[in-house]
């Protein structure tokens, strides 16, 4: 499924550069292929992070503590209290697995609004075009979403009080920054960063191969193209 996320932008891309533009295929297909695409992106970066270990599991969106806690930790780690800061980590990922569903239907709204200007920016714009576009409509609404999912799911295990107490020991001697020490509006935004990281690397796979794409509309702009 992963690599038919993107094929379709990549696909009309290419197709696009090749025979002088998006003049050559209607504004109703050029939208309607790229919606198609779109959807199937968004969706497939909802369900690969929204599961158990969605953020955990995967190393390039697993979520650490906040860079300045980090030295907390070490030092937790240094009295013995490994398993501590472990648990930790695992319930801040645990809490941005619980938020990010919530984007689908965000995104998929965001495709439907997508105007004709919009996809003629996203089928010439650079290789992260599309993933440009998601966080510039859906940021804001996501990050709204996202918070209050968290707190329930931090709260479930007190995690944001245990993590409040020793963070905010840690700004007091000047370990942690302020910002850092509130753990839920942390774990929000690097939940938002991973979801982004997640289209944007199956929009570059694509984008370096489309000889794969397989869709009725993809098909009918190269007709129309020739």
């Amino acid at each position: 499924m992963g690599k038919r996320i993107f094929a379709l932008i990549a696909g009309l891309v290419i197709a696009l550069t090749a025979f002088a533009g998006l003049e050559s295929i209607t504004n109703q297909d050029a939208v309607s292929g790229l919606r198609e695409a779109l959807v199937k992106g968004s969706q497939f970066a909802v369900d690969a992070l929204g599961k158990q270990d969605g953020f955990f599991g995967n190393g390039k969106v697993k979520i650490p503590l906040p860079p300045s806690a980090q030295k907390v930790e070490k030092v937790l780690r240094q009295f013995g209290m490994g398993k501590q800061a472990d648990e930790l980590i695992l319930a801040i990922n645990r809490a941005a697995e619980a938020a990010v569903p919530e984007a689908k239907a965000l995104l998929v709204d965001s495709v439907q609004k997508m105007s004709v200007q919009d996809a003629k920016g996203i089928l010439t714009g650079g290789q992260d075009s599309a993933t440009q576009y998601f966080k510039r409509t859906t940021s804001d609404q996501l990050r709204t979403k996202f918070l209050p999912i968290v707190k329930k799911a931090t709260a479930k295990v007190q995690l944001a009080q245990k993590y409040d107490e020793y963070a905010g020991k840690g700004v007091q001697l000047g370990l942690v920054k302020k910002e850092d020490a509130n753990l839920d509006t942390y774990v929000t935004q690097k939940a938002l960063d991973g979801l982004f990281v997640m289209v944007a690397e199956e929009e570059a796979k694509i984008r370096q191969n489309p000889a794969e794409a397989a869709s009725g509309i993809l098909k009918k702009v190269f007709g129309a193209l020739k």
